[in-house]
């Protein structure tokens, strides 16, 4: 399998769908999957209006490809470690990311799928960072976003134990926002994809940069820089248009509701609230 082949990538209208294929080896991430990634996120234009990832086969994603990693030193374990931080930098700091998710989630994958800033998950979904019982720490930014969906405290737990967690108490714990039936993730993720892509751009790109930066914040400057990324979407031709819309829709409801308002008396004041 060629490294054209490994991700799949495909448009779907203002939707790139990115597909891991390497479903005989459980879409384990490797080299060739790494530099596909680079090329691909190194394109990105102003026509992407989301990105949805999802897999080939029964599971999303077994984590790190082990074959490759077993003889490699400490320097080149943190070279590739640091090389699949900056993809998932990209991938968090790009388009909105949708993640299309089943099977197994586990390690890499697990730390893939916490990149996304929309997670739906089938049934069939679990979650697993087995790296502790393999003499292994994690490496692939999970220390920072797992801990901050679901914890420092459940992160060490799952990190200790290395047991499953299944798709409804993923949901119950905030790894998944939404849980769908069996082979209708992708359906969902795809629909979910393309009503983000319809935000305005500005709104989105203030929504994946501006939270996790607050996020790191005091309290005093994530107000301050709250405030400067209300100003900036307000001052957007979307934002224009979008309360023009909602103030012309409003207007005709009420008409609609109230056809036979009586004339005003003297005095009252006739003009529209706000």
């Amino acid at each position: 399998m060629s490294a054209q082949d490994v991700l799949v990538v495909a448009r779907e209208g203002p939707v790139l769908r990115l597909t891991l294929n390497r479903p005989a080896k459980r879409n384990a991430l490797n080299d060739a999957l790494a530099s596909r990634f680079e090329d691909v996120l190194g394109k990105l234009d102003s026509t992407i209006g989301a990105i949805l990832i999802d897999a080939h086969g029964p599971h999303f994603c077994a984590g790190l490809d082990l074959s490759e990693q077993k003889d490699r030193g400490p320097i080149e374990v943190h070279q590739v470690s640091r090389r699949w931080h900056a993809i998932k930098e990209r991938l968090q700091f790009g388009p909105p990311l949708v993640a299309s998710l089943h099977g197994a989630v586990i390690g890499g994958g697990f730390e893939l799928a916490a990149t996304a800033h929309v997670r739906i998950a089938d049934r069939s979904t679990f979650f697993q960072l087995p790296e502790g019982r393999r003499g292994l720490f994690i490496g692939g930014g999970g220390s920072v976003r797992i801990s901050r969906l679901i914890g420092v405290g459940r992160l060490t737990e799952l990190m200790l134990t290395g047991r499953q967690v299944d798709a409804d108490q993923a949901e119950r714990i905030g790894l998944i926002h939404r849980l769908v039936d069996n082979g209708t993730a992708d359906a969902a993720a795809l629909e979910t994809a393309r009503a983000i892509a319809g935000n305005a751009p500005m709104v989105n790109y203030l929504i994946v940069h501006a939270l996790p930066r607050i996020a790191d914040m005091s309290a005093a400057d994530g107000l301050f820089t709250e405030s400067l990324a209300a100003s900036l979407s307000h001052a957007a031709s979307d934002a224009h248009t979008g309360m023009q819309d909602f103030l012309n829709r409003s207007r005709a409801a009420a008409t609609n509701e109230r056809p036979s308002d009586p004339a005003p008396s003297p005095g009252r004041n006739t003009r529209d609230p706000v």
